[in-house]
């Protein structure tokens, strides 16, 4: 594998190309012979650093990241974070889904960091390209060594999960929120379980997910979602809409945000594929729908938003009052459609 080029600096700044963040006499690569991870394999690192800083010519509105795994055992078939491990010589499909980096020094490296006199206690947002609560969690438990280094600091952070793990870490969530400005935000972008078993097979079923939007609201945790991916042909039918807001709705949600499927290079062939096994006649709409690049047509997104948002004021989900927690909020996309920023992966 390959591991140079990710070079960055304690402060943040990009390093010499031959400064690594990792080396390869770093990595220890480790299976599990265990029904929860068999066909995964772990590659064990000690990061140099862990605070990411987006490129300044992103649309994203926060500056930095933490991302304490890299690769996903949600095994999402859109995920649009698997072009990031084609960066390191590994398969962007089946292998984005089972070889899986763990930063296994990241707690002690963030608190070293966060505790630099060069560190101005700016936001961090988690959870924006791989999930920090995916199933690598449960075995590793970086997450509240991360928690606590943030509170400790009282560190503004923003959390965007599909993993049901967080509700380990409510305690360290509580104590941070008394002390800075935390907003969580869970992803549910569909209430199909047929539709997720195929398309988000190692995730937590949504309702599972609305579980912890209802668990976190029970703890005075307002919690938003984010109704990511509408999937075009498959989840977009008005009746289906409907059921997942009511769904959110009835989870007790501060805030739900709708965000059309999108399809970048590296998500978008394994995606494609994934239609081809599964969905078959709809390989030719998708290649029309998509022929412009990696997003859906703007008047495609703005329908599903303003479908979204009038079933969301029929159903009483407002804006985040005062004093809530803070979503992860979406730039602007082409002609002022919401979509992300894919983001520079350290």
């Amino acid at each position: 594998m390959r591991w140079d080029h990710l070079g960055d600096t304690p402060g943040g700044a990009t390093a010499p190309a031959d400064i690594a963040l990792f080396g390869t006499d770093a990595v220890t690569t480790r299976t599990f012979d265990t029904p929860e991870f068999r066909g995964i394999t772990f590659h064990e690192v000690r990061a140099r650093s862990i605070l990411n800083r987006v490129p300044g010519a992103s649309r994203m509105p926060f500056e930095w990241t933490v991302n304490p795994y890299r690769g996903c055992t949600h095994a999402c078939v859109y995920c649009f974070a698997r072009k990031s491990h084609g960066y390191l010589d590994l398969d962007t499909g089946l292998g984005f889904d089972s070889q899986i980096v763990v930063k296994v020094n990241a707690p002690e490296l963030l608190a070293r960091q966060l505790a630099s006199a060069r560190w101005q206690g700016a936001h961090i947002a988690m959870g924006t390209n791989v999930d920090c609560y995916q199933r690598a969690e449960g075995r590793y438990g970086l997450m509240p060594g991360i928690l606590a280094a943030l509170r400790d600091r009282a560190n503004p952070f923003s959390i965007l999960t599909k993993g049901t793990l967080i509700l380990r870490d409510l305690e360290l969530l509580e104590q941070a929120a008394r002390v800075t400005e935390v907003g969580i935000s869970v992803s549910v972008g569909f209430t199909d379980r047929e539709l997720w078993r195929t398309v988000e097979p190692g995730t937590p079923s949504p309702q599972s997910r609305l579980d912890v939007v209802r668990a976190l609201g029970a703890r005075g945790i307002d919690c938003g979602v984010l109704m990511a991916p509408v999937v075009p042909f498959l989840g977009d039918r008005p009746e289906q809409l409907r059921e997942t807001v009511r769904a959110i709705a009835e989870a007790g949600a501060s805030s739900v945000t709708p965000l059309v499927l999108h399809l970048r290079p590296g998500a978008r062939e394994w995606f494609t594929r994934w239609l081809r096994e599964h969905h078959p006649g709809l390989v030719g709409r998708y290649e029309r729908m998509y022929a412009s690049g990696a997003y859906a047509p703007t008047w495609y997104q703005r329908r599903i938003t303003r479908q979204v948002h009038e079933l969301a004021a029929e159903f009483g989900i407002g804006p985040a009052h005062r004093g809530a927690s803070r979503r992860i909020p979406l730039p602007e996309g082409p002609a002022g459609a919401a979509a992300p920023e894919q983001l520079t992966f350290r």
